[in-house]
Formats: structure tokens, sequence, C-alpha cells
């Protein structure tokens, strides 16, 4: 009997190791790929990083917990780097977007151009008819829909990879919840099923944001001004280093006074906030770029404007090629340019674009980067 070759990303977690697991059971011939998309050792030279004194750093620990993972599984494991291309298509980007005051999404970026593009070729080297991820979230039939666990659903983060993407790719953890995965974990006896799950920005790791940042962009102190009076009340450390919605260190003396980011003006470096309740947060419209839809929209359709968002009901004002207006009439809070806006239709994900700029009962808000 043929057994169709599923390569699967391990990436030395529990979710990865389930997905090989499941996928083991289920009949199908499983090899896993290890991607190496940073180079740890040579950044953390960079910042001065304490931990380099280590005996091993915490990608290589990775590495080594998806090589024991394989182990148990009776698995080869591959291992491939993408340290250059990651630089190019999504570091890159990152660092372009904190220069024009936005909040970029790397990860969106991280699935488009590598996970679902270099590792998918790569995977067809070595002989795949399908490829297969961790990710929580369901491909039926070539649409994206959230996943069963919709605490855990990561289509927003996939919103932004095509059609032709999705072809051949299996998410094994679609019907689970985490607990379940947890669960099969400890009772297969994987070595990463306590391990903790990664969290914040990959490249960055635990290291604090603005000394990892500061190493690329220099740093450029400005006012902060108070958006209702025009005064200036502090100064910040880099508009690159807040984003809309920050209510914690701010920087601000006073801090016990309530109070938030609300805006930047990269122009003249001045860094807005606002006092008391959320007012200066919302929005009833925004122009979105880069737009990438995996299915047609239709004239009713929800938006999630941030991965731990609500869905939003909105109304298409406008659509081109390049760009589309929309609106959302019931407002929304701390719509930031640069985060995606992803389109859903109930639980299918119909694709996203980015957030250009942002309205209030029709004008255009002058704060807001």
């Amino acid at each position: 009997m043929f057994m169709k070759k599923v390569i699967v990303g391990i990436s030395g977690g529990v979710d990865s190791a389930v997905a090989a697991l499941l996928l083991k059971k289920e009949g199908y011939l499983v090899e896993g790929l290890f991607m190496r998309n940073w180079d740890s050792m040579v950044n953390n030279d960079i910042l001065g990083n304490p931990n380099l004194n280590e005996a091993i750093c915490p990608q290589e620990q990775d590495y080594n917990d998806a090589l024991e993972t394989c182990r148990i599984l009776g698995i080869k494991l591959h291992r491939v780097d993408f340290i250059k291309e990651y630089w190019d298509y999504v570091f890159t980007y990152f660092l372009e977007e904190l220069k024009k005051g936005r909040t970029p999404n790397p990860d969106m970026l991280c699935n488009k151009f590598i996970k679902f593009d270099l590792f998918k070729k790569e995977a067809l080297k070595l002989g795949a008819s399908y490829i297969a991820t961790g990710h929580y979230a369901r491909n039926i039939n070539g649409s994206l829909y959230k996943a069963k666990d919709l605490n855990k659903d990561q289509s927003y983060f996939l919103a932004d990879i095509s059609k032709e993407q999705l072809e051949n790719v299996l998410f094994p953890l679609g019907e689970y919840t985490k607990p379940e995965v947890r669960e099969i974990a400890l009772k297969a006896g994987l070595n990463v099923a306590k391990k903790k799950d990664s969290t914040g920005i990959c490249f960055i790791g635990e290291r604090h944001y603005q000394d990892f940042i500061k190493n690329y962009l220099k740093p450029n102190p400005g006012d902060i001004v108070d958006v209702k009076t025009k005064k200036v009340v502090g100064r910040h450390t880099g508009l690159m280093n807040y984003t809309i919605g920050q209510r914690r260190n701010v920087g601000l003396s006073g801090e016990q006074m309530r109070h938030y980011v609300c805006g930047k003006n990269v122009a003249k470096n001045i860094l807005y906030i606002a006092y008391g309740d959320s007012e200066y947060l919302y929005s009833d419209a925004c122009t979105l770029d880069n737009i990438n839809l995996i299915e047609k929209l239709p004239n009713k359709l929800m938006a999630k404007f941030r991965y731990r968002g609500e869905d939003v009901p909105i109304e298409i004002e406008s659509i081109s090629e390049n760009e589309i207006k929309i609106k959302y009439p019931k407002g929304c809070k701390a719509v930031t340019p640069g985060q995606a806006c992803v389109f859903y239709d109930k639980d299918k994900c119909l694709g996203c674009g980015f957030i250009k700029d942002v309205y209030k009962n029709s004008e255009k808000l002058w704060y807001l980067a």
C-alpha cells in the first residue's frame, strides 16, 4: 500500500509534535522539518545578552527538543536554514513599518513567505504529497476556517496566504482544543508535553523589546503630548517603542493617572496620549492596503482588527485591487495602522488587508499615524 508522505514543520513545541503524532496515527508517512529562521547566536552577541554564556541558546534547545520528539515518534527530522530569507522578507519589513510609526505583524509575513512558500518548496524536494503545521485552523476543501478551539484559533495569522498556498496543506489540530492536545502529548510520553508555549515576536524571544529594537533602529526621543490640551507632558524614547492603546510603561511622571497612547506623528516625532476613558481610541472606518483575498467577499461580513479582538460587523464602502475602505458603524477600539484587518464569513476566513488610515465621523484621525 502506497503511503502518502507528509512533511510536518517541527518547531520543538507541543503543537507541532502532536500534529506529527496524529498524522502518523492516520497512516501517513511522516517526516519532520525544522526551520532555522533567526541567527540567535549572532543577535545575542549584538545585544550583549547575558544568557549568551549558557550552554545552549533557546533556538538550539528547540532543535534538540524537536530531535527528541522525532526520536520518540520514530520519524526522520530534516533541518533547513531560512535566515537570509527571513531577514529579507520579514525582518526588514518589520523595521520599515516601525519607522513609519505603524505596528507590524511579522508572524503573518513569516507564514506568507517562509512557512507556506519556502518551507513548502523544501518539502516538495523531500518528496512530500502534503505539508502540515501545528496551527490551530482548518482547511476544508481548500478554504481556510477557524479552529474548533476559538481561544487558540490562528486563522488570523494565516489570512495573508493565498488560495494556492493552501493546497495540500493539513492542519491536524483544527478539530482539537489546546487542553486536548496537551493530554494527547502526555499520554504519548512526548518530551514537550509540558513545555511552555512560546509567546511574543519570535526573533525577540524573552528579551526586553526596547533593548532589542534599539540595536536596529536608532532611538529618537521626542515629546509626549496630551491630545486634548496639546500640552507637552513628558518625553518618549522613540515612537517605535509604543503601540496604540498602550497604558503601561509610557514613561510619564505620575504613572498612577489613567492614560493611554492614542496616536503618533512621525513627521514631528510626537507621541499622543489621552487621559480618562477610551474616547480617542474609537473609530468607525478605515482604509486597507496590501489586500489579499482568499475568497470573494460577500455583502455582509465580519472583520477582526487584532488577534485577540472581537469579530466586528463591517460594510465595504469602496474596493479596488490595491485598497479597500470599510465602515464599522458600531465603532471599534484601537484600530491600529500596520495591523491586519482579517475578513470572515462566519467561521470562514476570506483574506485580509493592512490598516492604512483610520477615520471617525468621516474625518481622518489627525493624531493617529
